[in-house]
């Protein structure tokens, strides 16, 4: 049995070009698609299994990344986008066409992951950005509708493409969480 995981990486993750100097993501619809610009390359680029992300059609993971907030740019039919749950921390903006997400923004200025937006890499128009490094939220999978006997064959998938699997996010994620909980806690007298 063929363990899919999306199509981005399904083949085999592309290794990114190392110059890439951002592009355009482009939603699924024929008609008046919207597109966003995003200058820079992304990082932190992972297989997402949370139920939040959008994953295109017949996928198990999404496959998101980061750009800091100023460097996206709505730039046509953004009167198409709406915010899929206004109470998620994320707000993540979708297409009213066809539903894909092109972006996610925290507006909580007291969150780790504040003045980065969330984007999904295959959207881009043009090849070459960072490409995913690991997997996240991977047992959040079941929650989707996996069953729970096909979680050893995603998790050796995962491995085999060179995304190590976590249950929560990466190491050096989870690192810069604690980091910034612990400086915006009040110094001892």
């Amino acid at each position: 049995m063929t363990v899919h995981i999306h199509p981005s990486v399904d083949n085999g993750v592309k290794k990114g070009s190392g110059a890439f100097a951002g592009g355009t993501l482009v939603c699924k619809c024929k008609d008046k698609p919207v597109k966003v610009g995003i200058k820079g390359d992304v990082a932190h680029n992972h297989a997402c299994g949370c139920t939040k992300c959008w994953k295109p059609e017949g996928a198990t993971f999404s496959v998101v990344a980061v750009v800091p907030r100023e460097n996206v740019t709505v730039f046509e039919n953004g009167d198409k986008l709406q915010i899929v749950d206004t109470s998620a921390t994320i707000q993540r903006y979708a297409c009213k066409g066809c539903g894909t997400h092109m972006y996610g923004r925290i507006e909580n200025k007291g969150h780790p992951f504040y003045g980065l937006d969330f984007i999904h890499p295959e959207l881009f128009q043009e090849a070459g950005s960072a490409a995913p490094a690991f997997a996240a939220f991977v047992s959040s999978v079941i929650e989707s509708g996996v069953a729970p006997s096909e979680m050893s064959g995603i998790r050796s998938r995962l491995k085999e493409l060179g995304l190590e699997p976590y249950d929560c996010l990466s190491p050096a994620l989870m690192d810069a969480i604690a980091t910034h909980t612990a400086k915006s806690r009040p110094k001892a007298a």
